[in-house]
């Protein structure tokens, strides 16, 4: 049996966002389903998720952004970023959304996507990344330790949808190698 083909990853665009919100509307509600309030899941939809992405794909800053994993107009997973700071005040690159398609789960997209995002987060110059993770999605938290993130600490996000308790996963980066100069 061969190798499967490594994931398409590319920076998401302004022309992804209609994409984008049908697959966060997809994955959000296969995850959250059975634990978030039926009024949540009711408001939830591509209308609603839409501003977001649009306003997220057109941010110039490289602080904010989104890099998609597959082809143009079939977005399988994508990874939600932008500049924060952790409650400590250390300047960090928060992970808005790590959303891949349940078809597209086991190929490896997950684990590149994230990659990405912490490449992103040395590329900036930040020394962490961080996302929050509802309590409940013990198949998250499991994939977030195996990539090396350390839950530190909980929270009550009072979120736009649902109020829901959250952990939140930290990812340290090395410092990038210095070259060295003439």
């Amino acid at each position: 049996m061969g190798r499967s083909p490594l994931p398409i990853l590319r920076p998401g665009q302004p022309a992804d966002a209609d994409d984008l919100a049908r697959l966060h509307v997809s994955v959000w509600r296969e995850t959250y389903g059975h634990l978030a309030p039926q009024e949540a899941l009711h408001r939830l939809d591509e209308a609603y998720r839409l501003p977001y992405w649009r306003a997220t794909l057109a941010d110039p800053d490289q602080g904010t952004g989104a890099i998609v994993g597959g082809p143009a107009g079939r977005s399988l997973g994508v990874i939600a970023f932008g500049r924060a700071a952790l409650p400590d005040g250390t300047p960090a690159l928060e992970v808005k959304h790590l959303y891949v398609l349940p078809s597209a789960r086991g190929t490896g997209l997950g684990a590149a996507l994230l990659r990405a995002g912490l490449g992103r987060g040395r590329a900036l110059g930040l020394s962490e990344v961080f996302l929050a993770v509802v309590r409940e999605n013990q198949g998250a938290r499991r994939f977030y330790a195996a990539m090396g993130g350390t839950e530190t600490d909980g929270f009550t996000d009072p979120g736009p949808l649902w109020r829901s308790e959250n952990i939140r996963v930290r990812w340290r980066l090395a410092a990038a190698p210095a070259t060295a100069g003439p």
